[in-house]
């Protein structure tokens, strides 16, 4: 589904990181672990087309994305979420989504503007799946609120919903639950496989170490720019290096 191959990234005279290479396979969930200023984000940026790598080459499906600017992935079935959650925070739940949706409307302009039937047909469509998504990620009550009026574990599920609305073959979440407690982090959880089984691969950059242990197929060590390990989640617990660098002693 997604290979990274030999990334390397410098800014001036600083290796932020430093030939990283690892697979995600198709309905896989791939979590991205290491300690802060380990290359975690910089790596997300770069596979997601924020950054432009100093070297080495992105593969989605075969096609190398290496260079495909961010606004040109999610057409190619890549879609990502963020740390610091990105809404619309003056509409409504439900119109976020259809923002979403709306990527993939045929409808023109001057179709928008006459409303033509073909156009209030689709709209139509539109906000009937926008809703379908906002019940998928258990939010459905919420439609009618202003996004920016949401406490912030709902602001994430929001995301999230908007991401899936996009029907993407693989996303990228980064830092999913942060700032959760931990019943939202145990639903976050069952959210997430419930978009595995919807066929989305998964990748994840996480703190919470018993949400990666729990959910995650593989995951991927990154330490000081470098790839540490990668493995099973009872692999890399049992890692003496990372135990070392990262997972602590105790």
């Amino acid at each position: 589904m997604l290979e990274v191959l030999n990334i390397t990234q410098k800014f001036g005279g600083i290796t932020a990181l430093d030939d990283i290479s690892f697979t995600v396979s198709e309905g896989n969930i791939t979590g991205v672990i290491g300690p802060n200023g380990a290359g975690k984000t910089t790596l997300f940026n770069i596979v997601t087309g924020i950054y432009s790598q100093t070297s080495g080459q992105i593969f989605l499906n075969g096609i190398d994305i290496s260079r495909i600017p961010a606004e040109g992935l999610a057409s190619r079935g890549l879609v990502r979420t963020f740390q610091n959650i990105e809404l619309f925070n003056s509409m409504t739940v439900l119109e976020n989504v259809m923002v979403g949706l709306h990527t993939q409307s045929k409808s023109g302009i001057i179709a928008s503007m006459c409303k033509a039937p073909w156009h209030l047909a689709e709209e139509k469509r539109i906000r009937a799946k926008a809703k379908d998504w906002l019940d998928f990620c258990g939010i459905a009550d919420l439609a009618d609120h202003v996004a920016g009026s949401l406490p912030f574990g709902k602001g994430r599920l929001l995301e999230i919903a908007r991401a899936m609305a996009i029907e993407p073959r693989i996303m990228l979440m980064d830092e999913p639950a942060a700032g959760l407690n931990n019943r939202e982090t145990y639903e976050l959880a069952g959210l997430i496989r419930r978009i595995r089984e919807k066929g989305v691969s998964i990748v994840l950059v996480e703190h919470d170490m018993d949400l990666v242990m729990d959910i995650c197929d593989r995951i991927v060590v990154l330490n000081l720019g470098r790839k540490l390990a990668e493995g099973t989640a009872r692999e890399i617990q049992e890692n003496p290096e990372v135990v070392a660098a990262y997972l602590g002693e105790g």
